[in-house]
């Protein structure tokens, strides 16, 4: 092989070392962990006891966090502990070395200058900051190590929050910084941002800018706290915590030091001196040790049962009970953004004027700022996008509502005093433009272009990558068919995909006949059949609303035909004829866990929160899923059946959801041959690469059981003694009682001696004769309504 045809040596990560066993540096150990990623957590030594000390104790607390940094609890156990002492020769055989101890300059020069000649010579250095200069920083490194060095900036918390910064410093060698990227997209499934050297890099920089302009319009229009927080929440594409509540959950010390970053280190950005510092009520929080949600005190509190929130005109605390003016959000829902953004314009309401204030302060920001933040305004969008979970970024925001019309709109609020401060728009925002995104790519106002998506071979995988408005829609594939509960598509690969088009995905009579006919399709035409949704959740199970109108006719033999047909599809995944293989994220629940359960392989986001949870609604499993984990015991026994059932039985009968993939294939709904993949934009890619190796090594449906053991009347008798136990103590209610049974009639095989052999059908007759016995109890019917109503269930 000739020289110019080899290429690049492979760059795997084996080892990654912590540096810093606090909140952020054992949560990026525990998400490392999670990932296959062998992790050694450095600390100082402890002055007493075990040297590890500091770090085993952040490790046990890593086990009793919620939400959980680790996908199950034994991953906490994989992380090695380390102390700076006794145990720096172990950086040398690590891959990568992040920092991430305190936000203090000199304490990073000094560990760095202690470390350096422990450092494998390939070994990666990165700091995982929030806002010092990485150049700095790389001045203080030894020579070697500069080319090796960068900032990489994880978003708290590091297994949840999809973006990292990578911010690159002079010295930084190039490949490095792709393979550095590589590693942290695929392995752990991180949306990566390259940021410029600047405080706070992109996302902080803007979303913390936000924050403070929506705190300073707060006091300027005269709103309370809590009405800014159900102002500014789930109701503007953004995250529940909204604004205050966000400050209580990231710390107001956190919040109050990010501030005080900016404060120092951009006294020439014109927003300095009337935007960079810290209220005066919070300050005094601070002082008082009310840090928010870690000190259950904050800007919110809990007395009792009542939350009360702080009123800083008066300096104490009130009842936190005012939600926004019902006009005001009436016009927040205006679907056609440039009507909206006129309205609440236009509006004499405060709370009206106080929304336009912060979208155009936050406008008139960005637009200043883009050429020295960013790259380009894909960027920022992502960044914000990613990093403080709206659903669209500023820009995208800006482009969807009239870039022109925006434009000319905030240039007169600034031209009269109404803005923060009067620094002009910057030229290019009056170009003739119709916004910053385009199909060819995205404005950097540094280059005066449009710059195309990032062209590593990684992103090769993320076949539909996150799409901003502007950009080209995305084009999913040529429609094979298509009816009002699915849509069957194929991208010239020999494989047809399935993506329902439901609402969350639920399950009805329109999706049944959609998923029968794209296996009919597939065992005729194609290689194999993938199940994939163009975004999340899998789904939330089956459609009870479309069993309404014949349950209100007492129609139960057209409501059996509903389940047989939910049962054969199940089945029919089961026994076809090509390989189906699913892939999933976001809410996995009852009939949806079901068809799960039934594939071939499942591919499943790391953030896929999978159960069997029908109980909640007063039903049992009735698409096969009973059926599924009494088949699963008997088959896994080791001599000893009712022990293999026990877990299965249970985790149906609490309605037991794994919290990650991870903890599904703990649980038993997901397989230990099933993949859990980190990154959601390479589901598809990984999903149709596991339906074609199928494929292409010959795959045949398994073999149908013709006789399998069950538990029968001796295994019910016993679940019964236990379920009697639980009623007596008042921990379950008749009703639940009624329910528990018969599930457990279900799983033990009905009315047969132990060790009996049955068949797949003769179980879900069961199933379906119990699902229907429980859907005409009036209990169970109370419970569908309270759902069906309020979104939560009723125990009754």
């Amino acid at each position: 092989m000739s020289q110019s045809t080899m290429s690049h040596n492979k760059f795997v990560v084996r080892k990654v070392a912590v540096l810093g066993a606090g909140v952020m540096g054992a949560q990026i150990a525990a998400h490392l962990a999670n990932a296959n990623v062998e992790a050694i957590l450095f600390d100082l030594p402890a002055k007493e006891g075990n040297p590890n000390g500091i770090v085993l104790r952040a490790i046990e607390n890593l086990k009793k966090q919620n939400p959980s940094p680790v996908g199950v609890r034994s991953r906490a156990e994989a992380i090695k502990p380390a102390n700076y002492d006794q145990h720096l020769h172990l950086l040398k055989d690590c891959d990568l070395v992040i920092e991430a101890i305190a936000e203090r300059m000199d304490w990073k020069l000094g560990l760095y200058e202690k470390v350096a000649p422990h450092l494998g010579e390939k070994t990666i250095f990165a700091t995982n900051t929030s806002g010092l200069s990485i150049n700095k920083l790389a001045e203080g490194c030894p020579a070697s190590m500069r080319p090796r060095f960068c900032g990489i900036h994880f978003f708290n918390p590091p297994r949840y929050m999809h973006l990292v910064e990578i911010i690159p410093c002079v010295t930084s060698d190039a490949e490095m910084l792709d393979q550095l990227e590589g590693f942290l997209v695929t392995t752990l499934g991180k949306g990566v941002v390259r940021a410029k050297d600047t405080p706070n890099f992109v996302a902080n920089r803007i979303g913390v800018f936000s924050m403070l302009a929506a705190i300073h319009n707060a006091a300027k229009f005269g709103i309370r706290f809590d009405v800014v927080d159900d102002l500014t929440g789930p109701r503007l594409g953004r995250p529940k915590s909204a604004t205050f509540r966000t400050a209580d959950v990231v710390g107001l010390d956190t919040f109050a030091h990010v501030v005080k970053t900016m404060q120092d280190t951009l006294p020439n950005d014109p927003w300095h001196a009337e935007l960079f510092k810290s209220p005066e009520w919070l300050t005094k929080l601070i002082e008082a040790g009310a840090l928010g949600a870690k000190t259950k005190v904050g800007i919110y509190k809990k007395e009792g049962k009542t939350k009360l929130v702080l009123d800083p005109a008066a300096g104490n605390y009130v009842e936190a009970n005012k939600k926004g003016d019902d006009a005001v959000k009436e016009l927040m829902k205006i679907k056609d953004p440039a009507k909206r953004f006129a309205k609440l314009r236009e509006s004499k309401n405060a709370e009206a004027q106080f929304l336009w204030a912060c979208f155009r302060d936050v406008w008139h920001y960005i637009a200043y700022h883009l050429s020295d933040i960013a790259d380009n305004a894909r960027d920022v969008d992502l960044a914000i996008r990613w990093g403080f979970g709206w659903s669209e970024g500023p820009f995208e925001t800006w482009q969807a509502a009239g870039w022109q019309q925006i434009a000319e709109w905030v240039k007169e609020d600034i031209a009269a005093g109404k803005g923060i401060v009067n620094a002009e728009l910057p030229a290019w925002v009056f170009d003739g433009r119709t916004g910053v995104h385009a199909p060819e790519g995205s404005y950097s106002a540094s280059g005066n272009k449009l710059v195309g998506r990032s062209q590593l071979d990684i992103y090769k995988r993320q076949l539909f990558p996150a799409r901003l408005v502007g950009e080209a829609a995305p084009v999913y594939g040529e429609t094979v068919f298509e009816n009002d509960g699915v849509r069957a598509w194929t991208t010239g690969d020999e494989l047809l995909v399935v993506s329902f088009k439901s609402k969350a995905h639920s399950i009805g009579p329109a999706v049944l006949e959609g998923v029968n006919k794209a296996i009919d399709l597939a065992e005729a035409q194609y290689k194999g059949l993938v199940m994939w949704h163009t975004e999340e959740p899998w789904s939330v199970g089956a459609d009870l609303s479309s069993m309404l109108p014949a349950f209100m006719q007492q129609d139960w033999a057209s409501i059996e035909s509903m389940i047989k047909s939910f049962q054969d599809t199940s089945m029919r995944i089961r026994y076809s004829q090509i390989p189906v293989v699913a892939a999933t994220q976001g809410y996995a629940f009852g009939g949806g866990c079901e068809f799960l359960m039934h594939c071939d392989r499942v591919v499943s986001h790391l953030e896929t929160y999978i159960g069997l949870v029908e109980v909640g609604v007063g039903l049992l499993p009735g698409g096969g899923g009973c059926k599924e984990f009494a088949l699963r015991a008997a088959q896994e026994q080791k001599g000893d059946l009712f022990a293999a059932l026990k877990d299965y039985y249970m985790a149906i009968a609490t309605a037991k959801v794994g919290t990650s993939a991870m903890e599904g294939q703990e649980i038993g709904y997901l397989r230990k041959s099933d993949l859990v993949v980190f990154n959601q934009y390479e589901l598809l890619h990984v999903a149709k690469q596991q339906a074609l190796a199928m494929a292409e090594s010959g795959y045949r449906p398994p073999l149908r059981v013709t006789g399998f053991a069950v538990a029968g009347r001796t295994g019910r008798a016993s679940i019964r003694g236990q379920l009697t136990n639980m009623k007596e103590g008042g921990f379950i209610s008749e009703h639940d009682y009624f329910i528990s049974d018969l599930i457990a009639e279900v799983m033990t095989g009905g009315d047969v001696e132990a060790g009996t052999l049955v068949d797949e059908q003769w179980l879900l007759e069961i199933e379906r004769r119990n699902f229907l016995t429980l859907l005409k109890n009036p209990k169970t019917q109370e419970r569908i309504a309270y759902m069906l109503q309020y979104n939560k269930p009723l125990r009754n």
